[in-house]
């Protein structure tokens, strides 16, 4: 689902900002960009309402928590209706050690990647919410030893100042 909405470069700025630390005050984002904070609050509740800026989370280190072992999941699907594929994707997205699904084309129809404690958590993970699902005809399993992942927008200052 494309969301057109009229971003100028001080939105971009915020929104870059935001992305790096979402615990910014307003205040501070308002002296980054150059505008006063009555200001920058306003275009901040524009860009929630626009459905542009969706939230802000915090980054956990899961093994901190116990959660020790990344894995990636490649998941054969047997039915491919639309309604079936949605339904076992927002299954998939509400099992708590989910991470993320992508649905994605190829030889395989998902992607998931699952944090758990140890091995014996993931058997257990892909044994109840993939093998037993009929609609499931194979799942290859990936170890994660290590990731990257970016906080930033994927475009340059001058492709938004365009």
């Amino acid at each position: 689902m494309a969301i057109e909405a009229d971003v100028d470069r001080i939105d971009f700025a915020i929104l870059r900002l935001l992305m790096k630390n979402a615990w910014l005050s307003n205040k501070e984002v308002a002296a980054a960009v150059g505008l006063a904070p009555s200001s920058c609050h306003e275009r901040i509740k524009s860009l929630r309402a626009r459905g542009v800026l969706m939230g802000a989370h915090a980054e956990v280190n899961l093994q901190a928590i116990g959660f020790a072992l990344g894995a990636v999941l490649f998941v054969q699907l047997g039915k491919l209706e639309g309604r079936v594929v949605d339904a076992f994707l927002s299954s998939t997205a509400a099992v708590p050690e989910v991470r993320g699904v992508f649905l994605v084309s190829g030889r395989f129809d998902l992607i998931v990647h699952v944090a758990v404690r140890d091995m014996e958590h993931l058997k257990e993970i892909i044994s109840q919410h993939f093998n037993r699902h009929a609609v499931v005809i194979r799942v290859e399993t990936s170890v994660v030893f290590n990731h990257e992942t970016r906080h930033a927008m994927p475009i340059s200052e001058s492709d938004a100042l365009a």
